[in-house]
């Protein structure tokens, strides 16, 4: 970026990518400011106390005079009226990915982690072990990381964790966010049909991740998800060293002796060449200890010493809206959880079932991601439940935005677990959620809350009425 470039414009900056990309642009010594039409904590109380200026609402005269540069968020229509005043002055813009390559990667080596589940957690615990090791890595993360207070940081170190998303670039770029990326070392934890606003079909989806891990050079390294067939196909005839990682001792890097208990999970780390020791994490589930894997393989191929790596895994506390206890009455506790993909609501009923396996688990599910309120998925979501006791499904987020034919039926969903034998109900709002389930908590229920939004404040609702 020429170094003419001083003032920076964030159009739609309170989005949680946008807000962490302005704050990094402010430490690194740019005027920034924004606009957005829809600002609310916590991403516009991180703008304030960075103290960057923003304005509610799109308008033209939001541009000031001497802004170099603009960058356009990918919610951003080209109709929208600062775009087109950008447009019309002949402004400087980027995207989100590209402003983030340009002005805090091309200097460093992204580490980038990709996949359909899991991406969250696992660039969070990459960027916590490198930081824990004195690396001071840079990251931007899709999610607010617990050990950081943050979900983003510059740092000076050599690395920069990024998390990278499938979900396209801008309106005028369709492409993924990835490719923008240039990872020199990566982890794909697993793919799946996913986003069908933009993608229409699983081969649509296979194709992007192919056109990403190519992007990894011959002297970097692709850590992937061993037992995942569309992984297998994605990965071959790679000009990069490609590690495995599972569950299975066939595995290159595998995990052997695990115990989950109610505190976590403990286990052994293995690959072909040696015993790198035992490893303790308190993240639930089978799917976080792949995620570990992952990272733990990664991490070692760095030059990481295994007392350097467990000191990271072991003090991780994980990432906001994953599997976090909101709180607790009477000995009921209720818990936030962003999974809305079927794979991601069992593997996380699986995992609290490992790690609770004598409390009565409540699943409340609200169908709002843009996948999860299609009906792609009708068939998989009765299946997904399995471990929750009771089963409380929502109705979805907004309908009057998909056509009749492409929505979900939750009704349906309840009826084939009902057929199954589950215990399940439909009950389309927050409130009736609350009044309904209520009265029949008691000590010892563990409710969990999946969605991708608020849920209209369902967990704070759920909290007062136990407390009354």
């Amino acid at each position: 970026m020429a170094p003419t470039v001083r003032h920076i414009h964030i159009i739609a900056i309170c989005g949680t990518g946008m807000a962490a990309l302005a704050g990094m642009l402010k430490t690194a010594g740019y005027r920034v400011t924004g606009s957005d039409a829809n600002v609310y904590p916590p991403m516009s109380t991180m703008l304030e106390r960075q103290g960057i200026s923003y304005r509610v609402g799109f308008r033209p005269e939001n541009i000031e005079p001497d802004t170099d540069l603009v960058v356009i968020g990918n919610a951003v229509s080209k109709t929208n009226p600062e775009v087109l005043a950008v447009l019309e002055r002949g402004i400087p813009y980027r995207s989100f990915p590209q402003a983030l390559a340009e002005f805090f990667l091309k200097d460093r080596v992204p580490i980038v982690v990709a996949g359909t589940h899991g991406k969250t957690t696992t660039s969070a615990l990459m960027a916590w072990v490198l930081d824990c090791a004195g690396l001071d890595p840079g990251f931007l993360i899709g999610g607010w990381v617990k050990n950081f207070d943050s979900n983003s940081r510059p740092g000076t170190g050599r690395y920069f964790v990024v998390e990278g998303d499938e979900y396209d670039t801008a309106f005028f770029d369709k492409g993924p966010k990835f490719l923008h990326y240039r990872p020199h070392a990566a982890i794909l934890t697993s793919i799946e049909f996913d986003h069908g606003d933009i993608f229409n079909s699983l081969d649509e989806i296979k194709t992007a991740f192919q056109k990403f891990v190519r992007l990894i050079p011959s002297d970097g390294v692709l850590f992937a998800a061993d037992g995942d067939l569309h992984v297998k196909d994605v990965i071959r005839n790679l000009s990069c060293p490609i590690a495995l990682y599972g569950l299975d001792a066939s595995s290159r890097w595998h995990a052997g002796q695990v115990r989950f208990d109610p505190e976590g999970v403990s286990f052994r780390v293995m690959d072909d060449r040696r015993d790198l020791g035992a490893f303790r994490s308190s993240m639930v589930g089978r799917h976080n200890l792949m995620n570990a894997l992952g990272v733990i393989g990664l991490a070692s191929t760095l030059g990481l010493s295994p007392d350097a790596i467990k000191k990271g895994v072991e003090s991780f506390q994980g990432v906001k809206r994953r599997q976090e206890i909101i709180g607790g009455r009477k000995g009921v506790i209720v818990m936030d959880d962003f999974a809305h993909h079927p794979t991601a609501i069992r593997e996380t009923l699986a995992g609290l079932r490992l790690r609770y396996p004598d409390h009565r688990i409540w699943a409340v599910f609200e169908p709002r991601s843009a996948t999860s309120r299609r009906n792609i998925f009708q068939k998989e979501f009765s299946q997904a439940f399995d471990s929750a006791d009771r089963i409380m499904i929502a109705d979805l987020f907004a309908p009057e935005k998909l056509a009749a034919g492409l929505r979900l039926d939750p009704k349906r969903v309840v009826e084939d677990l009902l057929s199954r034998g589950k215990e399940a109900a439909f009950v389309p709002t927050a409130d009736e959620i609350v009044r309904a389930i209520s009265p029949q908590l008691r000590s010892g229920d563990l409710v969990c809350v999946m969605s991708s939004g608020g849920f209209d404040g369902i967990h704070e609702k759920l909290l007062k009425a136990l407390a009354g």
